[in-house]
């Protein structure tokens, strides 16, 4: 775990992050006990209070138990249950901004899944293609693309 706080929340809050992020990484398993509140406060100089109510809190939301004399555990299926609430967190608010930007800029579903834009008929000209990779200039033209293919992750365009 990264030894930096930011001022902007809570450090209860930060270690909380913390764990959620190593679960969802695959870091900290099913099963897997969390480090001691000692150690942790130990090693990041914070109070094991601090430590303790951001473990708290990761047990109020079901992906930790106690074990008493033992120590805390992640919980079966922790993992899953984050992913979906981070789903729904993207979905409700990063994506209806991310889906604007695609829809302003004019960018294609192809665009997107590639990764980088598609080179231009000059570009393709000085690439180091072979002749196969480029279609032909007198071919027909094809049918208009569905605003987003089958497959797509992408929400349907709407009209």
């Amino acid at each position: 775990m990264d030894r930096e706080w930011n001022d902007s929340q809570p450090i209860y809050r930060q270690l909380r992050d913390r764990v959620v992020a190593m679960i969802l990484d695959g870091v900290l398993k099913e099963g897997d006990p969390l480090p001691s509140v000692r150690t942790v406060a130990a090693e990041y100089r914070v109070n094991p209070l601090t430590v303790l109510k951001g473990y708290q809190q990761l047990v109020d939301e079901g992906l930790v138990e106690t074990r008493r004399g033992l120590g805390m555990f992640i919980n079966a299926g922790a993992r899953g249950l984050l992913l979906q609430g981070e789903r729904q967190k993207f979905l409700g608010e990063e994506w209806p901004r991310i889906h604007a930007t695609i829809q302003r800029l004019g960018l294609k579903a192809e665009e997107l899944l590639d990764g980088a834009p598609h080179p231009s008929s000059s570009d393709l000209a000085s690439s180091d293609l072979a002749p196969h990779d480029v279609a032909p200039q007198d071919a027909a033209p094809s049918e208009t693309p569905e605003p987003n293919p089958p497959g797509s992750k992408l929400p349907k365009k709407e009209r």
